[in-house]
């Protein structure tokens, strides 16, 4: 085996494509992940003005940050660019979808029960987690006031999270979110991470590494079994060689901020980059690099923001600071009262990083002693003490949207030549659902003492942000139904899988990463089953290392 050929290239390292390399290497499967984003740290990770904190796909050369924010015409859609995808920046929420959520569709051969087993199997490998009865936040007590004052006490509970606590930890301990409470320790696959210090930086990388990312389970087992993870590599090409595959991309070289094209060879492609990357990569292939002529006419279809919203509800004098815990703790399954405006609403605690907090104390780190370090640690303790919106509840949630969107790609009128990706939204078709959450929102916010706020990009402008993308190479029967069968398989294309939250093909109202990863542990599982064989006979071949 050539040093650029491999048995599988696996674009993305996020929930599915993580899942992906892992049981591969394990199987013995020559494994080549490429990410577009870097390999972070907790000393890298974005915490003040000067930080690289976005992604730029149009030049990610110049800038690779944290997270890439896509602007769209009525939607903003967030995702992680780095190695563990979306797991940097997710709340860690590792929910399962409701039993129902299947029943309509889906492919007949997804069903919740046919998903149990690798939703068991996703939260072991993350070590999930409910947060500790002696350290509830402010959020958490009042997310379960607010239930009970409103008759939805039997809809509360807490949430499974990816996260690893300490029962010692101590909330009254003198400064308690400071990184010296975190406990240290050596993960079940041999990494080290920390306990959590409930200081609300999991949106933007958790310091002590309490937040059981994918980088720390999944990608580490990974690597362990011989898996090579390439950070900085931007796929931009599949091209199918009759049999298996050639992947074009660029390497960027951040310290140059330039790149250089390479290519890599397969006899299997998954791509695993998720609801915008995956199927932006699969349309410039069928309309721009003409590579993939006959891919569905459905590619782009059926996009769903997952009926993510927020509503900020203030509270006068009572305090609850939402940048103190862990960004989301608990839920009301209003699934179980459909009877806001007909609509199902799944609420929880919104949670977000207080970076002036964040700010200082990397100040303080590099000022130890003198006036300066005074200086530095009595500001520290002004900031966590003053904190801006600590009077802030940051209302958050899901329900089932319309899930009719659709990805295309533009020309732009100033460069017709230059093709950009679409996205196709209008408020319309979610209109009630979101309505429903606002509705929710309000009413738990009234019951406790708030002062809801609904943000006027939606109430004057029908815009909306969301972390949770489904959908745009959906499952389905045929490819006049879908991109891909149940099994994530490309449809006319031998040896293409695709295996994130773009198979996805309506939304679950639930925070969709566990469903993701259980629906990768099962479709890897099915290739793997047919093609293990020839990959232990391929190992006793001689051959030299891949690179």
């Amino acid at each position: 085996m050539s040093p650029n050929t491999y048995d599988v290239i696996v674009v993305g390292s996020g929930f599915g494509g993580a899942v992906a390399a892992c049981r591969i290497a394990e199987a013995g499967g020559n494994v080549l992940v490429l990410e577009r984003g870097r390999r972070w740290t907790p000393n890298t990770y974005p915490r003040n003005e000067s930080s690289p904190w976005l992604w730029d796909q149009q030049h990610p050369q110049r800038h690779h940050g944290w997270a890439d924010l896509r602007t769209f015409r009525n939607m903003w859609v967030v995702a992680g660019a780095g190695v563990g995808g979306g797991s940097l920046i997710y709340a860690n929420v590792s929910v399962e979808a409701r039993r129902e959520a299947f029943e309509s569709g889906w492919p007949a051969a997804i069903t919740y029960k046919e998903l149990k087993p690798h939703y068991d199997r996703v939260g072991q490998m993350l070590d999930v987690q409910e947060l500790p009865d002696n350290q509830l936040s402010k959020r958490t007590r009042l997310v379960r006031e607010a239930a009970q004052a409103c008759g939805w006490g039997d809809c509360y509970r807490k949430l499974p999270l990816a996260v690893s606590f300490s029962p010692r930890y101590d909330p009254n301990a003198p400064d308690p979110r400071e990184d010296w409470h975190s406990v240290k320790f050596i993960n079940a696959h041999g990494m080290p991470q920390g306990t959590c210090v409930h200081c609300g930086n999991c949106d933007i990388g958790c310091q002590v590494s309490a937040k059981n990312t994918l980088d720390l389970n999944y990608l580490a087992v990974a690597e362990q079994h011989g898996a090579t993870i390439q950070p900085l590599h931007v796929v931009q090409k599949l091209e199918p060689l009759q049999p298996g595959w050639r992947v074009h991309f660029d390497i960027i070289d951040s310290a140059a901020g330039s790149s250089t094209r390479d290519t890599a060879t397969a006899d299997r492609v998954i791509l695993g980059a998720g609801s915008i990357g995956s199927t932006e990569l699969l349309l410039r292939c069928r309309d721009e690099h003409r590579t993939l002529p006959g891919l569905s006419e459905q590619l782009g279809s059926g996009w769903s923001f997952n009926g993510d919203f927020l509503t900020p509800a203030f509270y006068g004098h009572r305090k609850i600071s939402p940048s103190h815990g862990v960004t989301i703790s608990a839920a009301i399954d209003l699934f179980k009262h459909p009877d806001i405006n007909g609509q199902s609403v799944f609420v929880q605690d919104g949670g977000v990083p207080n970076l002036a907090y964040d700010f200082v104390h990397s100040r303080l780190k590099r000022a130890h002693r003198g006036l300066l370090g005074d200086f530095w640690k009595a500001l520290a303790h002004h900031v966590d003490s003053d904190d801006p919106v600590e009077h802030m509840m940051p209302w958050f949630g899901q329900a089932i949207d319309a899930g009719d969107g659709r990805m295309r790609l533009g020309r732009c009128w100033f460069a017709p030549w230059h093709r950009v990706l679409r996205l196709d939204w209008s408020y319309e078709g979610s209109d009630k659902v979101v309505e429903a959450m606002i509705k929710a929102h309000e009413k738990l916010s009234d019951a406790t003492g708030g002062r809801p706020f609904v943000p006027p990009t939606w109430s004057d402008l029908h815009k909306l942000i969301t972390p949770h993308p489904l959908g745009g190479c959906n499952m389905g029967r045929t490819s006049s139904e879908g991109v891909v069968d149940a099994c994530g398989k490309v449809f006319g294309y031998e040896g293409l899988y695709v295996m994130d939250g773009a198979v996805v093909p309506r939304a679950i109202g639930r925070n969709p990463s566990r469903t993701i990863a259980a629906l990768a542990e099962r479709n890897v599982a099915l290739l793997i089953a047919n093609v293990a064989g020839a990959w232990a006979a391929n190992r006793k071949q001689p051959s030299s290392k891949p690179g």
